[in-house]
């Protein structure tokens, strides 16, 4: 049910926004997983809905690859991207980047994902690095509601 591509190997260290965004260009689609790593989720299979007691077909993840209708830089789409799940980034996980083959959408909308291959795993600065230009470029938790009420 769940595959994997590759062999278990160390993965490599993206350290820079600009070399997130680079690899987001140079490549078809990349999505970003915040778990304990590849290896981990090698060994522990596929995500579950905890709420539903279900197994799911692949790995929830988000999309690092801007969408066709997206007009902004892509550097804009991976900042997003970036900090929507950085509060995932806790002392035994860490976000990582990868391919794989989108099998479904989970139970919150996400894209699940099977035969994974790890592309690199993103450090805490590259994220505070994200979350510095979030604050500067969006306006962080305005949302349709405060549209409704004027």
């Amino acid at each position: 049910m769940f595959a994997w591509r590759g062999e278990e190997r160390e993965v490599p260290v993206i350290g820079e926004l600009a070399a997130l965004v680079h690899e987001v260009d140079a490549r078809r689609v990349l999505y970003v997983r915040y778990s304990e790593g590849p290896d981990a989720d090698r060994r522990n299979g596929p995500s579950r809905d905890y709420e539903a007691e279900y197994v799911l077909p692949g790995l929830s993840v988000a999309t690092l690859t801007p969408e066709p209708w997206w007009s902004l830089e892509t550097r804009t789409w991976v900042v997003r991207r970036v900090c929507t799940y950085r509060e995932l980034d806790v002392a035994d996980r860490y976000a990582w980047v990868l391919t794989g083959r989108q099998v479904g959408r989970g139970p919150d909308h996400e894209p699940l994902v099977r035969s994974v291959s790890p592309v690199g795993r993103l450090t805490r600065a590259l994220i505070a690095e994200a979350a510095t230009e979030y604050r500067r470029r969006f306006a962080a938790g305005r949302d349709s509601r405060e549209q409704m009420r004027r």
